[in-house]
């Protein structure tokens, strides 16, 4: 059984890993493939619970780190994408709805911020990285991310749903879960 959770939770971690090394290769990669990575963890929350999702956060983290090329993509996974998706869930136990939707812009500017200031010093982008014609960039990227973090939040929703209902019973028709 231990085993079992072990194993499943290696094969979404190295699904997630190979999302993080090809995001020097995709043009949008650096925003989306983190995304997407972390949206396969997902699947380790609903069937093993939060311990192992972190565990496998973690492990993709580190792993991403060493291995891939696109070091601003590993901020992102880092700083949101790889937790949130996680998270989530216990953000949303929470009675009231409008406390969990300030918590989530919270986290989420928090975390926006933080992947600015490291990508800034630690990994010493210029600031003209950053300036289009004049316009300081990062203040426009968190203005639209404001704006469809909501969406990208109930995106998540819908991976779960799409996840519990389509995919769960053909993934372990006859492997044990508990």
């Amino acid at each position: 059984m231990k085993s079992f959770r072990i194993a499943f939770c290696g094969l979404v971690s190295a699904l997630a890993l190979v999302m993080m090394l090809i995001t020097g290769l995709v043009p949008v990669g650096t925003y989306a493939l983190p995304l997407f990575a972390g949206a396969l963890l997902i699947a380790v929350v609903i069937e093993f619970g939060v311990g192992y999702a972190l565990a496998a956060y973690a492990a993709v983290s580190i792993l991403s780190l060493f291995l891939s090329g696109d070091k601003e993509a590993v901020v992102y996974f880092i700083a949101f994408f790889g937790y949130y998706p996680i998270i989530k869930s216990l953000i949303e136990r929470l009675r009231s709805k409008a406390a969990a939707w300030v918590i989530k812009f919270a986290v989420f500017t928090a975390a926006i911020v933080a992947a600015f200031f490291v990508c800034k010093f630690v990994l010493a982008i210029p600031d003209e990285e950053f300036t289009v014609f004049g316009f300081y960039l990062p203040w426009a990227f968190l203005i639209v991310g404001e704006i469809f973090f909501p969406i990208y939040d109930r995106c998540i929703s819908v991976l779960v749903a799409a996840y519990v209902m389509k995919i769960r019973g053909r993934l372990f028709k006859s492997a044990p879960r508990g």
